[in-house]
């Protein structure tokens, strides 16, 4: 596996290519459209305080933006520079000076006034924080203090009893790393990262279906493979640099086709900044959009199938490759049956894509000798994502679209270096190298030199759940220590998420800003640190990009508004160590990130290499070009596995709609603007189908009430090209019709999907009056992964 090397950078094709383009008229004037050089501008404007710094991270630093992986100015695809707003819009976290003091310790209530948009832009945390019960403003306290706070606490409870959890903000594989090691040092399993809420379940899927939990392919096999297939992804948005791949892609003349509801705009017409070209003329990206129903993404892709093994009974060899198939997988016969049984009216009824337009895309798929398959959230966040995407693996084992240039599998990634999360070990399910099983725990104890538990740790979901478990259950969560993220506008039932966040004993927020999960009340203290970014790290770190590299992120000098009290991440955890177990602390303890990167690649033998990561520009691709070369996947056999799935059931009833959530110009839950600059909605638009809308005498504008038995949201309706009986609402404002405890069954994603029924404003809060909508009672069992 992995002998061949990726080649580098290459040279982007030059010549100019209308039949790509938008318009001819320049810079897409009078489009609804964003405006990247007006927004750059603004961004230094912004920066003007810190410009000289601001400038040496865009430079030399490695993006902390997008998982794309662009360091300083350049990356492993294209030669040339490559800069986005969505790196831009970050910018501003890393060079900002600190809060002013009159706002950091005014009233708790004053504080809660502010959006986690304005708190943002307020500026970083000075120094470390603490609010005590009753109290009702933050006061300053010393780094020794808060940090026996915290060690004496987690001396007082049972390791089972406090969990740790860290977001994708930038953090390096040195800190995920150090996270891990500790957490199981101190004796707690319960360590969860931000991928759990993204993409989790493309990990657990592409392990069973192929043996890796990667991707496949590298970005240049975009170019010139004969189909590109996006499925439930906006790639455009959340990795805008991705766009200049396309570009180059369908000028050595790939197709690109986008599987999703919503056609959305930013994959349809897109003017990129950075191609001179593509910034005057706009490119017209997508050559096919298939709008699928929300959740009808398998039912597609059985049809897909389906119309496969019928061109097989015509002429044998025609769909399938049947010389791959019998060399390099397993469960054909099975895959067969399954797919043969499903009826065309179940199929087109619950991937709401019509008979004619699935055999077009099956016989387009049919005849591409290469294919690369990409997608995101949009086959990630269901209760049945896991199936999504073995789904999507079975296209490819039956195709042969795995192990060679071209060619792959590819989960989109949206944060730099949430890959390596995983692969550090700070994840329920994994220690460094592999899971969590009896052979790699016994072997993490030798490198280690300690001894792990053997319980099985818990999701954040369930985390949170614990919370509000009796006093007396052993699993009940009394402190969390958090590393960045917001719970509040990331997961489902904010509500909830509120009263469990406020009913832990201690709650530890080690961040660079305030967020609105940070006022939240806590019984004893809330507890607030402030971390070094990226950039600012001793000794610089690494991060891990989509396509596997792992490129060395150098410390950057000369930040004017150096926060002096802030603190590496691993060196917070190490300290906390020492506290809580001073005896043997000096097994977790690192002297520097070379120190870290020396263990990972024992740790980790695909980290082999990252040891020799010293200065700006050093990188190294774990796993070379491709995975399974050859179609020889890291399985005990050596074979992939198709898996057999059944179409799922949404539980739509006569009338309701599915509303899913959708990003507009945001990074995660960080919004940048009110309004999408790509369609012109504003935060609190549902996107529905005009005929929707007509058939409930609805109108454009109007305010509409979206509800169901766990949540109510206003809002106002626009009308898009979405496909009909699916919905959209901004995320994380949506977020209220989502319920807890609804996981995904093998990687314990949330479902941020479900079923509504929408209503005029008016008549809702007429009915209001005079019927009760009633709540549901929501089992007190929740699936578990096991």
């Amino acid at each position: 596996m992995g002998e061949t090397k990726h080649q580098g950078p290459i040279n982007a094709t030059k010549t100019p290519q209308p039949k790509h383009w938008v318009s001819p008229i320049p810079f897409g004037l009078g489009k609804v459209k964003p405006q990247h050089f007006r927004d750059t501008m603004k961004i230094a404007w912004d920066n003007k305080d810190n410009i000289g710094y601001a400038t040496r991270i865009l430079t030399k630093g490695v993006c902390d933006g997008c998982a794309l992986g662009v360091s300083g100015l350049f990356d492993q695809t294209l030669k040339g520079p490559h800069l986005c707003t969505t790196r831009m819009n970050v910018l501003r976290l890393n060079t900002m000076p600190a809060l002013k003091e009159e706002i950091i310790h005014a009233d708790i209530d004053q504080l809660r006034q502010y959006s986690s948009t304005d708190l943002r832009k307020l500026g970083r945390i000075p120094y470390p924080l603490i609010r005590r019960r009753g109290e009702r403003k933050f006061s300053r306290i010393s780094w020794d203090e808060a940090m026996d706070v915290i060690a004496t606490k987690m001396k007082q409870l049972d390791p089972k009893q406090y969990a740790f959890y860290l977001t994708s903000r930038g953090i390096t594989n040195e800190s995920y790393y150090v996270a891990g090691k500790v957490a199981r040092f101190l004796g707690t399993n319960n360590i969860d990262n931000a991928s759990r809420i993204c993409h989790s379940p493309s990990k657990t899927a592409l392990k069973r279906s192929i043996g890796v939990g990667a991707s496949t392919a590298n970005y240049q096999d975009w170019f010139g493979t004969d189909v590109l297939l996006f499925w439930g992804s906006v790639a455009s948005n959340s990795s805008p640099v991705s766009t200049k791949y396309m570009l180059e892609a369908k000028k050595r003349g790939t197709k690109i086709i986008v599987v999703n509801p919503y056609s959305e705009p930013a994959m349809d017409k897109y003017w990129i900044p950075s191609n001179l070209e593509s910034a005057l003329f706009g490119t017209k990206i997508a050559d096919d959009f298939y709008q699928v129903n929300i959740g009808g993404d398998i039912a597609l892709m059985h049809g897909i199938m389906k119309h496969w093994f019928e061109m097989e009974k015509q002429n044998h060899g025609s769909a399938i490759n049947h010389t791959f198939v019998q060399e390099h997988v397993n469960g054909y016969e099975e895959l067969k049956i399954k797919v043969e049984e499903q009826s065309w009216e179940d199929i087109i009824k619950s991937s709401g894509v019509t008979q004619e337009r699935i055999i077009e895309l099956s016989e387009l798929l049919a005849k591409s000798k290469n294919a690369v398959f990409a997608w995101s959230l949009g086959l990630t966040m269901h209760s049945f994502a896991t199936d999504n995407i073995s789904q999507v693996a079975n296209l490819a084992l039956l195709r042969g679209f795995l192990g060679r240039k071209n060619n792959g599998l590819m989960p989109f990634r949206g944060h730099s270096s949430v890959q390596g999360s995983g692969e550090m070990g700070a994840d329920p399910f994994v220690l460094p190298g592999s899971g969590f099983d009896a052979q790699n725990i016994n072997r993490m104890e030798q490198i280690w030199g300690f001894e792990i538990p053997k319980w099985q740790g818990d999701i954040v979901g369930v985390t949170l759940e614990n919370i509000v478990l009796p006093d007396i259950h052993e699993r009940k969560i009394k402190l969390y220590y958090l590393s960045g993220g917001n719970f509040l506008e990331t997961m489902p039932d904010p509500d909830f998420v509120e009263k469990a966040l406020s009913e832990l004993d201690i709650r530890v927020h080690q961040d660079i800003i305030l967020n609105t999960s940070t006022l939240v009340d806590a019984k004893e203290a809330v507890i607030v640190l402030p971390a070094k970014t990226r950039y600012e790290q001793e000794g610089g770190g690494t991060s891990t990009s989509t396509e596997r590299m792992v490129y060395f992120s150098p410390e950057i000098e000369g930040n004017k508004n150096l926060i002096a009290e802030a603190r590496a991440e691993w060196k917070i955890y190490i300290d906390l160590a020492k506290r809580v177990k001073p005896d043997t602390a000096h097994l977790v303890e690192f002297k520097s990130g070379q120190e870290i990167r020396d263990e990972i690649a024992k740790a980790n033998k695909d980290y082999e290499g990252i040891q020799h990561l010293k200065k700006q520009g050093d990188v190294f691709q774990w796993g070379g070009a491709w995975l399974c070369e050859g179609g020889i996947c890291p399985t005990p056999d050596g074979r992939g596995k198709l898996i057999s799935i059944d179409i799922p059931d949404l539980g739509k009833k006569e009338g309701q709609f599915i509303v899913t959530s959708r990003r507009g110009k945001q990074f995660n839950s960080m919004v940048y603007k009110e309004t999408d600059p790509f369609n012109g909605a504003s935060r609190y638009d549902v996107l529905m189908n005009a005929k929707d809308a007509s058939h409930l005498s609805i109108a454009e504008g109007e305010g509409i009430v979206v509800y169901n038995g766990f949540g109510v949201f206003q809002g106002k309706a626009k009308f898009v090209n979405i496909a009909r009986g699916n919905l959209e609402v901004h995320f994380p404002e949506g977020n209220f019709l989502l319920p807890r405890g609804r996981y995904e069954k093998y990687a314990g994603i949330p479902d941020y999907n479900i079923t509504v029924t929408v209503e005029k404003a008016d008549r809702y809060n007429a009915r209001k009056d005079v019927q009760y909508i009633e709540k549901r009672i929501e089992d007190l069992e929740v699936d578990i992964p096991q």
